[in-house]
């Protein structure tokens, strides 16, 4: 059984040249590091870029994708599946059903909804599997600090920092994937 890591990132096409070949570069990474995809089904941006490296490395692809996203010809045919759903709630829940890792590369309000609800049911232990944010070039240190406020003004328990790692570099990743312990599962909400 492959397991699968759950990317979430950017699908704007007006980025630099960096950002597209670090995922690109990811993509080739995770299927040397025994990882499938888990995302959301998308053929451009860092999705698209993201997507093609795994394949470049005969990798496992599962895209996940809302019909109106499909029917807008954004979807990567090149999945080895491509889950059509109706909505962006559909979407999620079964990206995060099938994860044993969460990825986090740079994006914008999407990918930040979707990896603090992931961070959310990692805390309620409802999900297991570690979650990474891949904070390239310091893309995501505004939000760490916003998370440290978070702790220090007591929005949020001193533990929530234990549901993430942050990596700097590609490599600095795989260790924190495969360094952290997961949670016992709530059986009933993984059914869903």
């Amino acid at each position: 059984m492959i397991k699968l890591l759950c990317v979430y990132c950017s699908s704007s096409q007006h980025l630099a040249p960096k950002y597209y070949e670090a995922a690109e570069a990811i993509g080739r990474a995770m299927v040397g590091r025994g990882w499938g995809l888990v995302y959301g089904g998308g053929r451009v941006g860092l999705m698209g870029a993201l997507a093609r490296g795994v394949k470049a490395e005969r990798g496992h692809v599962v895209g996940v994708i809302p019909e109106f996203m499909k029917a807008r010809e954004l979807a990567f045919h090149g999945a080895d599946e491509l889950v059509t759903v109706e909505t962006m709630a559909e979407r999620k829940q079964s990206m995060l059903a099938r994860a044993g890792g969460f990825l986090a590369l740079p994006g914008g309000i999407g990918t930040l909804e979707e990896m603090a609800e992931a961070l959310t049911l990692r805390s309620l232990a409802k999900i297991s599997g570690p979650a990474v944010f891949f904070n390239q070039d310091g893309y995501y240190d505004d939000l760490l600090r916003f998370f440290d406020r978070m702790t220090r003004e007591r929005f949020k328990v001193s533990g929530m920092q234990g549901l993430y790692s942050v990596a700097t570099t590609i490599d600095d990743i795989w260790p924190r994937l495969e360094g952290v312990e997961s949670y016992e599962v709530d059986p009933v909400w993984k059914k869903r």
